[in-house]
């Protein structure tokens, strides 16, 4: 897949999304190169691998150019070895709502207790659903982008989520 991508991010206030989940998968990630907004990532998702290019976003942080290609497993894991420092563990939870389906990543690790849910949209004033387990907004603010918590985990910044406060 590749293209323009239009999402919108929030913290989780409770754990109603593993209950509504109706697939779950675990991930690692890391991130080859990194830097002026723009990524290259290597992730492996249950058995299988990704490469991952990512442009800037745009000023309100909702958009951004996305290329991925699914690569071998073992493709991915040599890849993983010329990553950057830090590296994401998470789980990944699929919840549908309405005609969307929110992506709801529980972090482990240096950023264990942060949960965070995200929507992909067809443009950026597409309305949607929002289940009640979503919180606060927080498209645009880079500390909850990916390639950020490698270099500065959520353990870091004495920052807390929303579940995490529960």
């Amino acid at each position: 897949m590749s293209g323009l991508e239009i999402e919108r991010k929030f913290l989780v206030r409770n754990d109603g999304y593993r209950r509504q989940a109706f697939s779950s998968s675990r991930i690692q990630q890391g991130y080859i190169c990194s830097g002026h907004g723009r990524t290259v990532r290597v992730r492996i998702r249950d058995s299988r691998g990704y490469l991952t290019i990512k442009g800037p976003s745009n000023a309100a942080g909702l958009s951004r150019y996305e290329f991925e290609k699914e690569i071998t497993l073992d493709e991915a894991e040599h890849l993983m070895e010329l990553c950057e420092p830090g590296c994401i563990d998470k789980t990944r939870y699929l919840v549908k709502s309405g005609t969307h389906t929110f992506e709801v990543d529980e972090f482990y690790g240096d950023n264990e207790g942060l949960v965070i849910a995200e929507v992909e949209l067809q443009s950026e004033d597409e309305p949607y659903e929002k289940p009640d387990f979503i919180g606060d907004e927080v498209t645009g603010d880079r500390r909850y982008y990916n390639a950020h918590l490698t270099k500065q985990p959520f353990k870091t910044w004495g920052g807390t989520s929303e579940l995490a406060n529960q």
